[in-house]
């Protein structure tokens, strides 16, 4: 089973976001895990209520530190935009980073934006990861 890594500053918003979305539509496929280079005391409650809005609940989840360990389990890491590419040395597998506005401040209406880019790059890395490029029929649509 492939792991999968988010990373952003916090992990308080979107890393926890494309770990929740990539847990629901991989359907048991790949392993999702999120930590930050700075991480918060807690998720952003408004990132909590947009995942809510989709039917993903995030309340129980904790940031964590990003660790060496984390990224050495790690088939593909994917940074958020946040420069966490500049204190996480993870050229030894694939990396990608998805320049995405921070959640952190937002109005709810700004963070559902971003809970949406996120999800459509999520269903991505899965088309990309399990599908060689074509739609796999078995990802359910939100």
């Amino acid at each position: 089973m492939k792991t999968i890594l988010f990373v952003c500053v916090q992990n308080a918003g979107r890393s926890q976001m494309a770990k929740a979305f990539l847990e629901k539509l991989g359907g048991g496929r790949v392993r999702a895990l999120s930590a930050g280079t700075m991480p918060a005391e807690a998720v952003n409650p408004v990132v909590i209520c947009a995942m809510g809005e989709v039917g993903i609940d995030i309340s129980a989840e904790k940031p964590q530190l990003l660790t060496s360990d984390l990224m050495s389990g790690a088939d593909r890491i994917v940074t958020m935009g946040c420069g966490a590419e500049g204190v996480c040395p993870a050229t030894f597998v694939p990396t990608d980073d998805w320049g995405l506005d921070d959640p952190q401040g937002q109005p709810l209406e700004a963070v559902r934006a971003i809970r949406e880019q996120i999800e459509a790059r999520v269903r991505q890395l899965l088309e990309d990861e399990f599908s060689a490029g074509q739609r796999d029929p078995s990802l359910p649509r939100t």
